[in-house]
């Protein structure tokens, strides 16, 4: 994780080219980050809002994200695969089915190349490694809120 910290802090995490309306459409999109490790929300979190989105919640387990979701609401939700109280992809099925319209996207600092089949039947937009975040352009996965 340490690691990973260390390289996501070293890429350039500015905001990402793009019309104003590009950045009003992001600004507007509610995302709910899921993950174990206080370092890596601590710096997801600073990079997904330099790239305009806003961060509504945290939540470092299944259960939390569970109920995060139904009181916030968001748009996306960024989802650990491994979590203390149970999996990912577990989580984002349920997720899913109570939020047809929730965006889910699994991330891991490990990788398993059955992730993206994995990842597609929980019925989350898709699966990105924790190494690529920073490269990743989360509109591909997340659209714009229908909130905008």
């Amino acid at each position: 994780m340490l690691a990973y910290r260390a390289e996501v802090e070293e890429v350039s995490i500015g905001q990402r080219g793009g019309s104003l309306a590009d950045e009003r459409a992001r600004s507007s999109v509610r995302v709910l980050v899921v993950d174990d490790a206080p370092s890596f929300r601590r710096v997801i979190c600073e990079l997904l809002g330099r790239r305009g989105y806003q961060v509504v919640g945290q939540a470092g387990s299944v259960a939390e994200a569970i109920a995060l979701a139904e009181r916030l609401e968001p748009d996306a939700v960024l989802l650990d695969v491994h979590l203390p109280d149970g999996n990912g992809f577990d989580a984002a099925s349920r997720l899913t089915r109570a939020h047809p319209s929730l965006a889910v996207l699994l991330t891991s600092l490990d990788f398993e190349s059955n992730f993206y089949a994995l990842a597609d039947v929980s019925g989350a937009r898709g699966f990105v490694p924790k190494a690529d975040l920073a490269g990743v352009e989360f509109t591909m996965f997340w659209p714009p809120s229908p909130r905008a």
